[in-house]
């Protein structure tokens, strides 16, 4: 699903711009196209939507655009149109994900679009381990947290997800930054053994080309990660037609989850990350720390 996501998430950023440029609402819009102002909210999120080539016509007849703007959102249109077949064919058009529907919250469908698509990720964590990061055994006692009566079969269809999501690490063209608290390093939401065994994974993993992970830790005191909180900042690649395809920061919480995408909002995120930057450990000394938390957890 990653270029279908891309793709659609552009196509639906294009619209919004000349939506609002032409000082129309989503409702305004979605009465002129003979379909709801959820539709055009989704087709404008980069979600799949039903809308039909006639439909779009008729939105941009509304937001009186030029010859060039017209001709640059049916171009964006048919690539997500030829991106969906492909994913059809290829039998992926719901994502690897949609088996494990039982297992997840609503939202996260769209995060998981969000991190296939992703060829750079970021991510600054206070309390848990990154999923990308987890050990199968500390997957399995953080989803016994989340879920106490969670039966034995859908725990390790958890496990399962998380081991499909981990193959984007295998990517080449994939980078993932890692920013963590030294908290995550002493928190046990596992057993000694388990912990121990994550802390060495961390150690090993760390050492990948595509992969950095750094502890900022606890002597370093007042820094903005303290008021960020933990996040998670997802860039994508540029697309054939050059378009940017913006950057989102996904925060989740217990009960449910924001994407955020405003520019503002993502230039005080990559603020907080070149801070975290300036205090965290080096990775060296990361892996260093990283391997003596093993020997404590084991202890």
């Amino acid at each position: 699903m990653a270029g279908s996501t891309v793709s659609r998430r552009a196509f639906g950023n294009f619209l919004r711009t000349m939506r609002e440029g032409a000082n129309k609402t989503a409702l305004a819009a979605g009465l002129h196209a003979e379909t709801s102002r959820m539709t055009i909210v989704r087709l404008e999120d980069g979600l799949v939507t039903k809308i039909t080539t006639m439909q779009l016509k008729s939105l941009l007849d509304l937001y009186e655009a030029d010859e060039a703007s017209r001709a640059e959102a049916l171009n964006l249109w048919s690539e997500v149109k030829e991106q969906a077949k492909v994913d059809k064919l290829q039998g992926n058009s719901k994502g690897f994900w949609q088996p494990y529907a039982d297992q997840y919250a609503s939202h996260f469908p769209h995060y998981l679009r969000l991190e296939s698509a992703a060829d750079h990720m970021t991510t600054h964590q206070l309390v848990l381990i990154h999923g990308l990061l987890q050990t199968s055994d500390y997957r399995r006692a953080v989803a016994r947290l989340d879920a106490p009566g969670l039966s034995r079969v859908d725990t390790e269809r958890r496990i399962e997800l998380t081991a499909r999501r981990q193959t984007r690490l295998e990517d080449p063209g994939f980078r993932m930054e890692v920013l963590l608290s030294e908290a995550v390093l002493w928190h046990r939401p596992a057993e000694p053994d388990v912990m121990a065994d994550q802390m060495r994974w961390l150690a090993e993993i760390g050492d990948r080309e595509n992969i950095s992970i750094r502890v900022v830790p606890f002597g370093v005191g007042p820094h903005r990660g303290l008021v960020m909180q933990s996040f998670t900042l997802l860039e994508f690649n540029t697309l054939q037609n050059r378009l940017t395809e913006p950057p989102v920061v996904y925060l989740e919480g217990a009960v449910g989850a924001l994407y955020l995408d405003r520019a503002d909002v993502i230039e005080r995120y990559r603020e907080a990350i070149t801070a975290l930057r300036a205090v965290a450990l080096s990775e060296a000394d990361t892996r260093s720390l990283v391997l003596r938390m093993a020997k404590e957890h084991a202890a």
